[in-house]
């Protein structure tokens, strides 16, 4: 079987990096990081809206290119490694997968078209307090059609237009589309390690909600949801973990102590070298989780798992060690090391920590023994 991208994925994922190269350099993300008044990049967002990315994973018939997860994640790995500050994750990977996987015709045709254009920014409010995603963690509540409640953090809280919410339809728990430009939504803008990706309180205090899926059905769908999300977030991890090895290799090459390369120091050479290791171990795992995901293979939860837990890890272990080998250097604003620190820390966390993604990885491997 072959786990890697096809030619024509290949040549995606070349025109992908070319066109970031010329639009998203580091002055791009650094005008995000410095300016507290932006959550995003609005000239990228509306530049990669222009390339169809926002639609390649959506069907022709609601306006996007009808692809396919396969070359959504080629298009991902070049967001990853380009540190690109656009809400590209919480609106594709997130909310039209959520509307993909659970949305009537209706929600359907109303969304998807304006997501493929880049006319709506979406965000996933799940969450309410630290601890894993369960049944009796959600308090927020919908009643007569009106959502009442906290969402805390919401990634791209603070920019988008429509949140896929996890609220309490009774008993049980339900997903809901809600119009964040409603005048009974309240965003408290948050402040967190990588200003880039903007995050967001918000509350509901008798908003208008309208059912996606079936009633009840709310954690379920979330953590189908989350499935995809975690592969797809597993390839732009691996683009920034490749760039952050680049980095460290080309610094390596170019410092000179002691009268030659500090790359000539086996010091060194081993931490690139366990670089790409990780690297390479998380690249497998996301090939292996894009494959389930495209195929809509019953081995989908346990390799989106085994593909968020290798992403993080290699990318957290990238960044640092890219720091570590620029020296007294690596840690001053100037240099660019720090962007690709903050950019693992809040893609470890965006769609739950490893820690949970490794306990999750746990039940499903018992969960398929005990089945065999």
């Amino acid at each position: 079987m072959d786990f890697d991208y096809t030619d024509d994925q290949k040549f995606l994922k070349g025109e992908a990096r070319r066109f970031l190269e010329g639009h998203c350099g580091v002055a791009v993300v650094r005008g995000v990081l410095n300016d507290p008044a932006k959550s995003y990049d609005e000239a990228l967002w509306k530049a990669v809206a222009g390339q169809g990315w926002l639609g390649a994973a959506i069907p022709e018939a609601h306006g996007g290119l009808g692809l396919g997860h396969i070359d959504l994640a080629a298009i991902a790995e070049e967001l990853g490694r380009a540190l690109a500050p656009i809400p590209f994750a919480s609106t594709v990977y997130f909310v039209a997968e959520a509307i993909l996987l659970a949305g009537s015709d209706a929600q359907k045709a109303a969304w998807l078209p304006k997501i493929a254009a880049g006319e709506v920014i979406g965000c996933f409010a799940t969450n309410e307090r630290a601890g894993a995603l369960t049944e009796a963690q959600v308090q927020a509540r919908v009643e007569g059609g009106k959502l009442t409640g906290v969402k805390i953090p919401v990634t791209d809280g603070d920019a988008a237009d429509l949140a896929v919410v996890l609220a309490k339809d009774g008993a049980r728990a339900s997903l809901f589309l809600v119009d964040l430009h409603d005048a009974a939504v309240a965003r408290e803008t948050l402040q967190t390690l990588d200003p880039t990706r903007g995050v967001a309180k918000l509350t509901f205090t008798g908003a208008p909600a309208e059912r996606l899926g079936e009633a009840g059905e709310g954690l379920a769908l979330a953590e189908q949801v989350l499935d995809r999300a975690a592969v797809l977030l597993a390839f732009e991890q691996v683009g920034a973990a490749d760039r952050a090895l680049e980095m460290a290799k080309a610094y390596a090459l170019e410092r000179y102590a002691f009268g030659r390369p500090i790359g000539s120091y086996q010091a060194i050479k081993h931490k690139l070298a366990d670089i790409y290791i990780k690297n390479e171990l998380a690249r497998s795992n996301a090939y292996y989780g894009a494959w389930a995901l495209e195929s809509g293979a019953a081995e989908l939860p346990i390799a989106a798992a085994a593909a968020r837990v290798a992403a993080c890890e290699a990318l957290w272990f990238a960044a640092k060690e890219n720091v570590q080998t620029h020296g007294g250097m690596g840690y001053t604003w100037e240099v660019d090391c720090h962007l690709f620190y903050r950019r693992a820390q809040q893609l470890g966390l965006v769609a739950g920590g490893a820690k949970a993604w490794k306990e999750r990885l746990v039940a499903q491997l018992e969960r398929r023994n005990v089945a065999a």
